[in-house]
């Protein structure tokens, strides 16, 4: 008997859509400027205040989700210059000298190239056999392994960037 209303209860709430509880009231605060802000607790008095639709829709649940309008394109005055804005740009740390192409064939050669790391030195030749430091700066020294073998030294400067 237990099982029935369980499984009466499961049957009910399976049945009757309950309220979309990832909707959430999001506000689209303009200013005078024509700065854009989006926040959940209300715009300052000095902006413009417009309700967002911010309900995220299920995949497959029937309801279409309306697309950007190309029409309606907001212009600025640098959008309409030519200059190119990068919002956000990878940093390696060593001024980005050297592509990400450029360091992968450098480590599957087994090169050293000015602006690749200290891990991406160990990746390309293993781990140094000795390292020295002065001055701030650090070395990694590789000897050959094979009798008579030549050895190998590479500096890094302070940031830990391979030197010229």
């Amino acid at each position: 008997m237990r099982g029935q209303h369980v499984a009466a209860l499961l049957t009910v709430a399976l049945l009757y859509p309950i309220a979309d509880s990832s909707a959430a009231s999001v506000f689209r605060c303009v200013d005078a400027d024509g700065h854009i802000t989006f926040t959940r607790h209300g715009c300052a008095t000095d902006q413009e205040q417009h309700l967002q639709d911010a309900r995220n829709h299920t995949p497959s649940s029937g309801k279409a989700i309306p697309l950007a309008d190309p029409g309606r394109r907001a212009t600025t005055a640098s959008a309409s210059s030519s200059e190119v804005i990068i919002v956000g740009q990878q940093d390696d740390g060593c001024g980005n000298l050297l592509t990400n192409s450029e360091r992968r064939q450098a480590i599957i050669r087994k090169e050293v190239r000015h602006g690749m790391s200290r891990a991406e030195v160990e990746s390309s030749l293993g781990k140094p056999d000795r390292v020295t430091a002065s001055n701030g700066q650090q070395r990694y020294h590789y000897k050959e392994k094979r009798k008579g073998g030549s050895s190998r030294q590479v500096s890094f400067d302070e940031a830990g960037c391979v030197k010229k």
